[in-house]
């Protein structure tokens, strides 16, 4: 019989593809998907240490993991993975005891031999072993991943990990590592293998991921180009990008390229020089926007996402205001908005002028209604416009799809029957809190 395995996965699509891939490196060992940990053989925490109290709630779902191997008599592994592992690999085993494997994010290719560690010392000593494996290894580990295996009509496929920019805030550099560019042979050998399975959208990940670079000097928007070339890859997106990297020929692919989707997420984290400055952004207000107008010129259609983080160490109310101006100036279309919180052994965490708690909870309260103020308006443009949706999963009612815009929003198709994992024109009816509501455009010709 199979073996259950259970992934519970935290924080930004990288993970999500990590642990997709983890997945697949333990299927020859019998491992199979399940739907929860209380039946499941191996549990796997793929951890973030990028959102708030991250470590807290990784002790907090290990202590409801304990409670299900103890009533499996003891017999099932734990596997913490992830930024939270990288970082804290010792604490966790201090703290946590009962858990099995410890591994960073650049060793999750070595996760059978770990398997195989964990199981020899239990066998040996009836109490387990515990594996820790955090070490950034010489040999890429997507060289030793199996080939990727499609789950429905859209895929991630990382292409860059690792962070160079040292923003003061942010832990990614030391748990991720330098960066590194996959080779475009490889890159372009998945993404055909991936159209082959039936996808038909594509999603280029990296921390970084427009630093993507390749042999001769090739640009990110180069591969772009390269990749709206397989036949049966209908759209292309990427995550996340930094303005730093956002170099002259991308903005052109943008422009250029029909295949790439017209929304692009370019956090810039705060709307202040002075802030920028503190962050070690090395971008500031001007530059930003910029790139904004050069973006929208290339592709007047083109929707904007971003990063905030409100209550920087530091920041003024003069500073929160030169934030909320530049949120009014471009008009973004959805975004991740936070409260800062220190990560330990960053240089923020040991800045002075520390924000009040209060603070940052109002500044934040602000700022998201300003936000969710400009998604309303955009998504109520898109009333009565007709638009390429993917639809890529059942709705609640019978008949019913849902998919994804062009710009990422979830839309509601009645009737439409037959058409899952096809991308099909769909005019806008109606706008719902989070969702928009649609009818097939020419429903004869989409089926046939």
């Amino acid at each position: 019989m199979a073996k259950k395995l259970f992934v519970k996965t935290y924080g930004c699509q990288m993970n999500v593809y990590d642990s997709a891939r983890m997945a697949d490196v333990l299927a020859p060992l019998g491992y199979a998907m399940t739907d929860g940990p209380e039946d499941a053989d191996m549990v796997i925490l793929n951890t973030c240490h990028i959102r708030e109290k991250a470590a807290e709630k990784t002790f907090s779902e290990l202590g409801r993991w304990r409670a299900h191997k103890q009533d499996k008599g003891g017999d099932m592994i734990i596997a913490v993975a992830g930024c939270v592992a990288q970082a804290e690999g010792e604490e966790i085993l201090r703290r946590a005891p009962f858990v099995d494997i410890v591994l960073g994010p650049q060793t999750y290719h070595r996760l059978p031999e770990m398997v195989a560690k964990a199981t020899r010392a239990a066998d040996l000593n009836g109490k387990g072993g515990a594996v820790l494996d955090t070490e950034f290894p010489l040999e890429p580990k997507f060289d030793f991943l199996p080939e990727a295996r499609a789950d429905g009509a859209a895929a991630f496929l990382s292409v860059q990990e690792g962070c160079d920019k040292f923003c003061t805030f942010c832990v990614v550099p030391y748990t991720r590592g330098a960066e590194y560019s996959r080779p475009q042979a490889a890159i372009m050998d998945e993404a055909r293998k991936l159209v082959e399975q039936g996808v038909v959208e594509i999603t280029l990940l990296g921390q970084n991921v427009n630093a993507w670079h390749g042999d001769g000097g090739r640009g990110f928007g180069a591969l772009i180009r390269e990749l709206a070339g397989i036949d049966g890859l209908a759209r292309i997106r990427y995550t996340t990008s930094h303005p730093r990297d956002m170099d002259d020929d991308l903005i052109a692919v943008h422009g250029e390229v029909e295949k790439l989707m017209p929304f692009l997420h370019l956090p810039v984290q705060s709307g202040s020089d002075r802030i920028l400055d503190a962050m070690n952004r090395k971008h500031d207000r001007a530059t930003y926007l910029r790139l904004v107008e050069r973006l929208k010129a290339a592709r007047p259609d083109l929707a904007l996402s971003s990063d905030f983080i409100v209550g920087f160490p530091g920041e003024s109310d003069a500073d929160f205001a030169d934030t909320m101006a530049l949120v009014r100036e471009v008009g973004f279309v959805n975004t991740y908005s936070f409260k800062y919180s220190s990560r330990p052994g960053t240089p923020a965490a040991m800045m002075p002028d520390q924000v009040e708690e209060a603070v940052k909870d109002s500044r934040l309260a602000e700022l998201q209604t300003l936000l969710w103020d400009q998604t309303r308006a955009f998504n109520q443009t898109c009333v009565g416009r007709t638009m390429a949706v993917l639809l890529d999963r059942p709705g609640r009612r019978p008949g019913q799809l849902v998919g994804r815009s062009p710009y990422m929003q979830a839309v509601h198709v009645d009737d439409a029957d037959g058409l899952l994992g096809r991308v099909a024109e769909v005019r806008v009816t109606a706008v719902h809190p989070n969702s928009l509501a649609a009818e097939l455009v020419d429903v004869e010709r989409k089926r046939a």
